[in-house]
């Protein structure tokens, strides 16, 4: 505690006389606040120099040249508000571009026949400015068919017998008043575009960047397209691949501007969306139902995933959003017809109560084959249901699908969206040309003009590592990728008390121990017999998943002299077992126990192999290590006490919002090793991108941080050094967030150093990967992906920072994502070669596979750490967290439930592995 604390802490004391009273005539003078220490805020290092290490070879990339002509005009920002008539504001999306157009088209004059640059919601872009600064316009849409529906009244379930009626009550969709307002709200420099380029990035350049690309989206929405953020699908069938459960992959393309060392570029690539398969309504509930026939449907699940979406009526051909269905089928739920031809006695018409078949049937003379046993659509709102049979429903093209997908749907995209290098090419050639930029007017208006050839880069093919395995034999992986075949583990373990666990899987366990036995023993691993094999009876086959596993462990506990070193476990689902989250859980966190499980199909020498390097990570073994970790020899990192953390955050999928994020950090143990690795996992706030646990002070004396645990581990493993290095490597964030990362981030981390111990100062090098983004290389003339080691810091690299692209992998199918390392702070020194060659040896330290993988082993950890961890929560009651429903606390502010702590005797092995 400082002194000045203590000072001020003091007991004033009581006895002082009370301050003499101010004279009437003084002025008070403004006490200065002493100028309180002056946080420095970290921005982004620069680069420091380029690489030069390895085999040159000449690649080209999916970025095109961008010249931009007139770089001393400025775009002219302007806010867009829309109303209705009666100065509702209008909350539907996809109305806005309709309203600007027809705004464009009628008050040309008005706005100096201008071009707009418009992004569909709030803002609009032109090229030098408008004659005023608030303009305010009245315009009429004829149908109007946004995605939000008004609700009126519908043709459908009304009397039709005279047609004046008809047209009457179609009348609230096909036309609608609009109020617009266009205020100005800023100026932006195109010359922002060229400071940018020459690495002064500011708003204003963000900004500039961002109208270009607003202007490649706007000619995409002019043609009909979807537009998903950067990306763009057309409604083209050939486009569309079907993926199981009523949902398509939809291929589009990705376009955005980036400022590069070699000047403006623009990133095209190929993207895809999911969207539901448009067509009959029916049709797409039996395919994501799995149904037989439409009288087998599951209408509780149907009504969820069709709210909301978008149809086509026949025989009228109107659209409309789904609000959901009737309560009754269609040939009980009734609905007030007006009557016009019976008045009652004040001479108004008549309400007759009638069947939404009887409807349609008899009145309409419209024929429904299986409609009438079936729930209807509606279209309505709440207090004025309007319903619609079923088959009369067809989903409109381009409906994007937001919810999670199975692990069948998930395969099948991946496999049908792969493209080999040369067909991708080729594909982004087309889609360039077809797009047809140059004739796009903003674009003319503002000089830019896009090249149609892929930019050339000069790569380098940096050598792999040399590997050591057993008896001491080193090892030259090939294509990035090696295999054990007549060689030992470089530190094999080896497994004595243990156990299989069958939960009612189809196996001859026998002869799969005696197998294991013999793969193990050509390993290195010696594998005694096992103490029993526990095989599920009958009766809990049927309980829930929970039960199943207790009850094994009843069996187990009541049979077993003590707790097993090991525990096998046979599970009868290959993919996504229930039964994988409980078991996991009893194991690491109730009992310290290291287990493996495995679904015993297809299981040969090399899937036991696979499986054996598995257990032998967990178990504390090591398969292979880089020969410079053995000598100790690797620059920087061999020299003083280093530690290197992977960091990674994963979120439920986009449909639950109430599923806490987990939080996961991997570090290396054991220094001067940095292929020994632990996790420490905790659940944070639903989609908080940023670790708030990595420092959690709970009282003077008290941390329970996450670095707090990692430092000691360290500290304790590494025959009690602290690290005087501390090299973080940070997964999943966006450019817009790096910031965070430097002073949110690294805050708690140095916060948590410095609790440990006040005079300790670590040095930092924080390393952001990112693999989802749009950059791929090609190489010129050949049909293969780029070879493994290759790494790009040049041309089309930032102008500025620090950054660089590695592919460490053999690309074997589609074409080869180069992982985006972005070096955002090193205070060590590192050269650009050190670096580049460090994070190259990182990806072949991955101890559950013979290959080089694309990104850091850490990072990659960390992501395993995450989601097993994460299926402990899966399971447990959801009640717990989904307390944000409630919706009176603040975002944020949710209870989230802790995850349990592993015992002392796993949570440092490699349990993830």
């Amino acid at each position: 505690m400082d002194s000045f604390e203590q000072d001020g802490n003091g007991a004033a004391p009581d006895s002082l006389p009370p301050p003499p009273p101010v004279p009437p005539d003084v002025v008070p003078i403004k006490a200065e606040p002493e100028p309180a220490k002056k946080k420095v805020v970290r921005v982004p290092m620069a680069r420091r120099g380029l690489g030069s290490k390895g085999q040159k070879i000449t690649l080209l990339t999916n970025h095109f040249k961008v010249n931009v002509g007139s770089s001393d005009g400025h775009f002219f920002h302007y806010c867009v508000s829309l109303y209705y008539e009666d100065g509702r504001p209008v909350d539907g999306k996809g109305v806005g571009r309709k309203v600007i157009e027809r705004v464009q088209e009628t008050y040309g004059n008005e706005l100096a026949g201008k071009d707009f640059a418009y992004d569909g919601e709030k803002s609009l872009f032109t090229v030098g400015a408008l004659p005023n600064n608030k303009h305010e316009f009245t315009v009429v849409l004829e149908d109007v068919t946004s995605n939000r529906n008004n609700g009126n009244a519908s043709p459908d379930v009304h009397d039709d017998s005279n047609g004046q009626d008809r047209k009457r009550i179609k009348r609230p969709y096909q036309s609608k008043t609009f109020k617009v307002e266009i205020s100005f709200a800023a100026k932006i420099p195109m010359q922002a575009i060229q400071n940018a380029l020459r690495g002064q990035e500011s708003e204003n350049s963000q900004e500039a960047l961002r109208v270009l690309d607003i202007i490649l989206r706007q000619h995409a929405a002019k043609q009909g397209c979807l537009l998903v953020r950067q990306s763009f699908f057309q409604n083209n069938p050939d486009n569309f691949t079907d993926i199981g459960g009523g949902v398509l992959g939809c291929r589009g393309f990705h376009s955005s501007f980036r400022a590069s060392q070699g000047g403006l570029s623009l990133n095209i690539d190929v993207s895809t969306t999911m969207i539901i398969r448009p067509g009959p309504v029916v049709d797409f509930l039996l395919a994501n139902q799995n149904a037989r026939d439409p009288y087998s449907l599951d209408w509780t699940k149907a009504k969820r995933s069709l709210k909301n979406l978008r149809i086509k009526v026949s025989p009228s051909n109107q659209e409309y959003k789904i609000t959901g269905l009737s309560e009754q089928l269609c040939k009980d739920q009734l609905f007030s017809l007006k009557q016009k031809s019976m008045k009652n006695d004040n001479g108004e018409a008549e309400n007759l109560e009638i069947t939404v078949y009887d409807y349609f049937v008899n009145h309409r003379n419209i024929q429904l084959r299986y409609s009438a046993d079936l729930p209807c659509i509606n279209v309505g709102k709440p207090k004025r249901p309007t319903y619609i049979p079923l088959e009369l429903c067809s989903l409109v093209s381009l409906q994007r699908y937001t919810k999670a997908l199975t692990t069948f749907q998930r395969a099948s995209l991946v496999e049908k969206s792969r493209q080999k290098p040369q067909e991708r090419m080729t594909v982004l050639s087309s889609a360039l040309q077809r797009s047809n930029y140059g004739a796009e007017p903003m674009l003319r208006s503002c000089g830019v003009s896009i090249s149609t050839n892929f930019t050339q880069v000069e790569g380098r093919v940096l050598p792999a590592p040399r590997l050591k395995v057993g008896n001491g034999e080193d090892f030259f992986p090939r294509n990035g990728r090696w295999n054990f075949n007549n060689k030992k583990l470089v530190e094999p373990t080896k497994i004595e008390r243990w156990a299989v666990v069958n939960f009612s899987a189809r196996c001859d366990t026998n002869s799969l121990v005696r197998d294991l036995i013999r793969c193990g023993d050509m390993k290195g691993i010696r594998i005694d017999p096992p103490f029993d094999v526990f095989q599920e009876s009958n009766q809990n086959r049927r309980c829930s998943p929970l039960v199943r596993v207790e009850k094994m462990f009843e069996d187990i506990q009541s049979k077993l002299p003590g707790a097993p070193q090991f525990l096998l476990c046979l599970l009868p689902d290959r993919k996504n077992s229930d039964l994988y989250g409980p078991w996991k859980k009893k194991n690491l966190s109730e009992f310290g126990i290291v287990t493996q499980c495995m679904a015993p199909t297809r299981v040969n020498d090399q899937y036991l192999t696979n499986l054996l390097l598995k257990i032998n990570a967990k178990l504390g073994g090591l398969n292979s290590m880089l020969a410079i970790e053995q000598t100790p020899s690797i620059p920087v990192v061999s020299k003083v006490p280093t530690i290197i953390l992977g960091m990674d955050v994963s979120h439920g999928s986009p449909g639950q919002s109430d599923i806490p994020s987990i939080a996961a950090v991997v570090s290396s143990r054991q220094w001067p090793l940095i292929s020994r690795y632990r996790a420490s996992v905790r659940t944070q706030s639903p989609k908080l991108e940023m670790i708030d646990s990595l420092f959690k002070k709970v009282s003077d004396k008290e941390d329970e941080g996450i670095m707090r645990e990692v430092l000691l581990d360290f500290y304790t493993s590494s025959g009690k050094r602290k690290p005087d290095q501390i090299i973080i490597f940070r997964d999943g964030v966006s450019e817009s967030q790096f910031n965070q990362v430097l002073n949110i981030e690294l805050d708690q981390v140095i916060e948590a150093c410095k609790f440990l111990d006040e005079s300790w100062n670590p040095k930092f090098v924080v390393i952001v990967a990112q693999k989802n983004h749009h950059t791929k290389f090609f190489q010129q003339g050949s049909p293969d992906n780029v070879p493994p080691g290759t790494v790009i810091d040049n041309k089309i690299c930032h102008p500025k920072n620090n950054d660089f692209y590695l592919c460490a992998h053999a690309g074997m199918i589609g074409t080869t994502r180069p992982t985006h390392y972005h070096v955002l702070l090193d205070q060590i020194g590192f050269s650009a070669d050190d670096l580049q060659e460090l994070v190259h040896s990182l990806s072949y330290v991955y101890q559950r596979s013979t290959t080089a993988i694309s990104v850091v082993a850490p990072i990659c950890y960390a992501h395993l750490a995450a989601s097993q961890v994460g299926t402990f929560m899966k399971f447990e009651d959801t009640s717990e967290t989904s307390s944000s429903h409630g919706g009176v606390t603040a975002p944020g502010a949710i209870s989230v439930p802790q995850l349990p702590r592993l015992k002392e005797n796993v949570c440092n092995s490699m349990f993830f592995c």
